[in-house]
């Protein structure tokens, strides 16, 4: 019995790298269990995911009328490529407004909340078809938020979707902070920064928070898929930083955090995974190809860059999403929560 874990990687935009490699994991999943109709949220018993990444993640479990999961691995591939223009767009007054995101955060939460409502509706965290580890960070408690639909079913706090999602993906400096409150009788406020701040990849979360389920001992017991957004890394050389200032620091801060703490967590992973034979932790670093490395970059040519470079790390990891694809349709029991855990 084997938690098959998918976990995914903040990254605004980018997450049209991910949601591409996803859709070619789909199409294996249809042939190797015969089924057409076959989902990726069909196959997976946990999922993970920090701001874009929590969004992919719950648009896979998202349950239509009868149950089942409501979007194909294309159709939620597809939110981004037509509503990331949207979402991502400067108004004028809003450029004059924060000054170009100096002022104020660089764009407006409107479109995000827009977009957000359009999906996931009314649905609830409690009402997701499978356990998750979605990531944002309350700064006014101080400490990290992980939003459970496995606690949320057995009477914890419960939340609507699209708020839960709006809070994991306020990245400073472009989106204003997230002011939500789960569902009633709980009465808690939380303000939410992007979960990227603590946890841009989540795996390690995703890890942590496995071990709580029945017949899941350690990472022997588990099968992690993690998918990063792309990276380029910049390099910032000393004569460059040696007199920032609070503005000059104010994106590369973030830069470095988002990628800094994925480092981190595939290190530990792998440290982790390499004491047991046989291991099955599965890390996909997309390259970007001809994308811009910005997370904002939402004009149509980009856009379009990151669909064909999605398409073109879906091939070179073929052979491992082949194998992936074997593993996630072998016969496999449920896992269940064990409450007492906290």
């Amino acid at each position: 019995m084997t938690m098959r874990i998918l976990s995914i990687d903040g990254g605004g935009i980018r997450g049209i790298l991910p949601g591409e490699i996803l859709v070619s994991l789909e199409e294996k999943l249809k042939k190797e269990s015969k089924n057409p109709d076959a989902r990726i949220g069909d196959y997976f018993d946990l999922i993970a995911g920090t701001s874009t990444g929590a969004i992919l993640g719950a648009a896979y479990i998202c349950p239509n009328k009868k149950g089942k999961p409501k979007f194909s691995a294309r159709e939620v591939a597809n939110i981004y490529l037509e509503e990331g223009d949207d979402i991502f767009d400067v108004q004028f007054l809003q450029f004059l407004r924060t000054v170009g995101g100096i002022r104020d955060e660089k764009y407006s939460a409107h479109e995000l909340e827009r977009v957000l409502k359009y999906y996931f509706k009314k649905i609830k965290l409690s009402e997701l078809l499978k356990p998750t580890c979605f990531v944002s960070y309350d700064i006014k408690n101080r400490k990290q938020i992980i939003f459970r639909q496995h606690c949320a079913k057995t009477g914890s706090e419960d939340f609507l979707v699209r708020d839960l999602l709006r809070g994991s993906s306020a990245a400073p400096t472009y989106f204003e902070a997230a002011r939500i409150r789960p569902q009633l009788p709980f009465k808690t406020k939380y303000v939410l920064v992007d979960g990227g701040m603590v946890a841009n990849d989540p795996a390690l979360c995703a890890y942590s928070e496995a071990i709580k389920f029945s017949g899941v001992g350690g990472i022997e017991d588990m099968v992690i898929v993690s998918l990063g957004t792309g990276k380029k890394l910049r390099e910032y050389y000393y004569q460059e930083v040696k007199d920032f200032g609070l503005y000059g620091w104010s994106r590369p801060v973030v830069d470095i955090a988002l990628n800094g703490n994925s480092q981190m967590t595939d290190y530990h992973l792998e440290k982790i995974a390499s004491t047991v034979k046989g291991r099955q932790y599965y890390r996909i670093e997309p390259l970007l190809f001809d994308a811009e490395k910005e997370m904002d970059s939402a004009t149509p040519e980009n856009l379009n860059n990151l669909k064909e470079a999605g398409k073109k790390n879906a091939d070179e990891f073929d052979s491992v999403l082949e194998e992936i694809a074997e593993i996630l349709v072998t016969p496999n029991k449920p896992h269940e929560y064990i409450p007492y855990h906290k």
